[in-house]
C-alpha cells in the first residue's frame, strides 16, 4: 500500500502549457513544484492510503486509457516517484520528503522568512479583489497616464526629487513610502490571484541577488488557466499604479514634494518589475505568455537548437509559438547580460575602491560616534555600515556562486577532451591577463574623487565639506594672506603689498609673469546629520521571489521592487517523464 510524503497536494493539469504534451503539475510539502507526465500523475492522484498497487492499477487503466499493470504501478513509484519526494518507499508509513531533490536556482530568492501567513493575506486579498475589476482597472491606467503627463510634461518630475535630498527628513519619508509600495505591490498580486480564482499563499522577505526582497507565494495559479496567470503576474505592477494615484492625492493634499519623489521612484520601481532579465514579474509574465514556467531552464536548449542539425530533447518538447518566444528571449537577455558583466568587470576597481572607502569611512565615524557617547548618531550609523556591507557582501557571494558554476559546467563539457579544455583554460588565462593589465596600467576608469554624503544622519563624523588635496609640486601654491581687523582701510580699496590689506597676493607663475592669487578660505570639517534609506526588491514565490531588482536607484539606494522567486520552475530530475519546478510567484 503505498503513500505521499506528508503535505504533498495536486494542482491539476497545467492550462494554456507551451510544450507538445500535456503536463500536471504537484506541490510537495516543502514547496518544491513539480511537473509530471499524465501517468504519472494518474498514480499519484489514485493514492490516497487506502488503496493498494493493484487496485491502482485498475484504477489508472480505466483513466489512462491502455493497461497499466501492478508491476508497472511498483516500477513508476519506486523509480520515478519516490526519487522525486513524491512518494515514500513501499512499506514505510507517510513521513516528510527526505533528501528529495530541489532546484538549485541561481537567481532565486534565498532565505525567506514568513511576514504574513496564509490567513492574513487572504484576508487582505479579498478586501482589495475589487480593484481588478475590468472598469477599475481602467479607470485606475487613465488616471495614472493623465498623472504621468501632469508630471513630466507639466509639473516637472526631477524639482521634488532635488528638494527632497536637500532634506535628509524628507529621504527618510521616501524611502517609508517606498516601502509601503513594495508590500501594496505584493498585496497586489495576492489580490489577482484571488480574484482569478486561486488560492493566495504567504507574503515573506528573502535575500534576491544583493537586495532585500519580498515575495508572495502564488504557486495556486498554476491550476488556473493563461489568463489568470497573466492578471496575477502583472497584479503587482498595477497596484504600483494604485500606489501612484494615492501619493498624487497626498500631495494635491498637503502640498510636500516628497510624495511626487516617491511618485517618480516608482516609476523604476516598475520598470525594473517589467524587464525579464531576472525572474522578477517580467519574467514570469513571459513564462506565462509562452507557456513555459522555467525560461532559465530552456536557455541551453534553445542556443543548441539554432545550430544546424541540433534539436535537443529540452526543446523538441515545445511547441512552435513557445520555441519562437523563447528563442527571442534568449537572443535578446544573452547578450545584454554579457555586456553586463563585462561592464562590470572593466570597472571593478573603481567599483571595489569606492565601496570599501565608503565602508571604512562609516564604520569610523560610527565608531567615534559611540566614543563621543553619541548613542543615536552611533545607532544611526550601523544602519547606514549595513546598507553598505549587505550589497557588498551579497556581490561577492553572487561572483563566488557564477564562478563556481562556470567552472562546473567547464569541466563537464570538456571531460574526456583534453584539447578542448587546455583551449578554454587558455582562453580564460589570457583574457584573465589583459584585463589584469588594463587594471593595473589604470586604462579602466578612474575611482570617483570623496565626495560629501548627501544623508549626513546615516554618515556620523564625515565631513560635510571635503578638504581638497594639496596640489602638485610643479603647480604654484596658493599663500595665505593675514585677514586685517575691520576698519583698518576703506572698504572696496585695494592696499598695497606688506600693508596688511587683504588685496591679492602676487605669486611667480611657471613663466616668471606675475600672478594674482586669491585669498583662500578656510573649510571646516563638521559632522552630518541625515538619514537615507535603503530600499528592497520584492520577490515572487514560487516553491516564490519580492522586488528587482538590480542596479542602484538614484542617491545610492538600491533597487526596490523586484519581485523575485524563492524557488522558480526549473528541472529537478532529467527524467523524460517528470520533471520538477518550483512554482512561481509573483512580486
Amino acid at each position: 500500500m503505498p503513500h505521499l510524503t506528508d503535505g504533498l497536494s495536486t494542482l491539476g493539469q497545467y492550462q494554456g502549457s507551451g510544450f507538445t504534451d500535456r503536463r500536471y503539475v504537484v506541490r510537495r510539502g516543502d514547496g518544491q513544484v513539480l511537473m509530471l507526465s499524465r501517468l504519472l500523475y494518474l498514480v499519484v492522484s489514485s493514492i490516497d492510503g487506502v488503496r493498494d498497487t493493484e487496485t491502482i492499477s485498475h484504477r489508472v487503466s480505466g483513466r489512462y486509457g491502455q493497461e497499466v499493470t501492478e508491476d508497472n504501478v511498483v516500477y513508476l513509484i519506486e523509480n520515478r516517484l519516490t526519487p522525486l519526494g513524491v512518494t515514500v518507499p513501499l512499506g514505510e508509513l507517510p513521513r516528510k520528503c527526505a533528501e528529495a531533490p530541489t532546484s538549485d536556482l541561481l537567481l532565486a530568492l534565498r532565505g525567506h522568512r514568513v511576514i504574513l501567513n496564509e490567513a492574513r493575506v487572504a484576508r487582505v486579498a479579498a478586501a482589495l479583489s475589487w480593484l481588478h475589476r475590468p472598469p477599475m482597472v481602467a479607470l485606475v491606467l487613465t488616471a495614472t497616464a493623465a498623472v504621468d503627463v501632469w508630471l513630466f510634461a507639466i509639473h516637472g518630475a526631477m524639482t521634488p526629487l532635488l528638494r527632497v535630498l536637500e532634506q535628509p527628513i524628507w529621504m527618510l519619508a521616501v524611502f517609508l513610502l517606498t516601502v509601503l509600495s513594495l508590500l501594496f505591490h505584493e498585496f497586489g498580486h495576492a489580490s489577482a490571484c484571488r480574484y482569478s480564482g486561486a488560492v493566495p499563499g504567504k507574503i515573506g522577505c528573502g535575500i534576491y541577488l544583493i537586495w532585500p526582497a519580498l515575495y508572495t507565494d502564488v504557486t495556486d495559479v498554476y491550476r488556473i488557466g493563461r489568463r489568470g496567470r497573466l492578471r496575477t503576474g502583472f497584479g503587482g505592477v498595477y497596484f504600483n499604479a494604485v500606489f501612484i494615484l494615492a501619493l498624487t492625492l497626498g500631495y494635491l493634499l498637503t502640498g510636500q514634494p516628497f510624495f511626487l519623489a516617491a511618485v517618480y521612484l516608482a516609476h523604476f520601481e516598475v520598470l525594473e518589475q517589467l524587464m525579464p532579465a531576472l525572474r522578477l514579474d517580467g519574467y514570469y509574465i513571459l513564462g506565462d505568455l509562452a507557456g513555459v514556467p522555467d525560461l532559465f531552464g530552456k536557455v541551453k536548449p534553445i542556443l543548441l537548437s539554432l545550430l544546424p542539425g541540433r534539436r535537443p530533447a529540452g526543446a523538441a518538447d515545445l511547441k512552435r509559438s513557445a520555441r519562437v518566444i523563447v528563442a527571442t528571449w534568449v537572443l535578446t537577455m544573452i547578450p545584454l547580460l554579457l555586456a553586463e558583466v563585462c561592464y562590470a568587470l572593466w570597472n571593478l576597481p573603481r567599483l571595489l575602491t569606492t565601496a570599501f572607502r565608503s565602508l571604512a569611512e562609516q564604520v569610523t565615524g560610527t565608531f567615534e560616534a559611540f566614543g563621543a557617547g553619541h548613542l543615536a548618531a552611533g545607532g544611526v550609523g550601523v544602519i547606514g555600515a549595513l546598507m553598505l556591507a549587505c550589497p557588498m557582501v551579497g556581490g561577492a557571494y553572487l561572483a563566488g556562486r557564477v564562478l563556481a558554476r562556470l567552472m562546473r559546467a567547464a569541466v563537464r563539457s570538456t571531460r574526456g577532451r583534453p584539447a578542448l579544455r587546455l583551449a578554454v583554460a587558455a582562453a580564460v588565462g589570457v583574457s584573465a591577463c589583459v584585463l589584469g593589465a588594463a587594471w593595473w596600467q589604470g586604462m579602466t576608469p578612474a575611482p570617483l574623487p570623496p565626495a560629501p554624503p548627501v544623508t549626513p544622519l546615516l554618515q556620523p563624523g564625515v565631513p560635510r565639506v571635503r578638504v581638497a588635496e594639496s596640489p602638485p609640486a610643479d603647480r604654484p601654491r596658493i599663500q595665505p594672506v593675514t585677514r586685517p581687523s575691520p576698519g583698518s582701510y576703506p572698504t572696496g580699496r585695494a592696499t598695497r603689498p606688506g600693508t596688511g590689506g587683504t588685496g591679492p597676493t602676487v605669486a611667480a607663475s611657471p613663466s616668471g609673469s606675475p600672478t594674482a592669487q586669491p585669498t583662500p578660505t578656510q573649510a571646516s570639517a563638521s559632522p552630518r546629520t541625515g538619514n537615507t534609506p535603503t530600499g528592497s526588491p520584492t520577490a515572487r514565490q514560487s516553491a516564490t521571489a519580492t522586488t528587482p531588482p538590480p542596479s542602484t536607484r538614484p542617491g545610492g539606494t538600491p533597487p526596490v521592487s523586484p519581485s523575485p522567486s524563492a524557488t522558480d520552475p526549473a528541472t529537478v530530475s532529467p527524467s523524460a517523464s517528470a520533471t520538477s519546478s518550483p512554482s512561481p510567484s509573483t512580486t
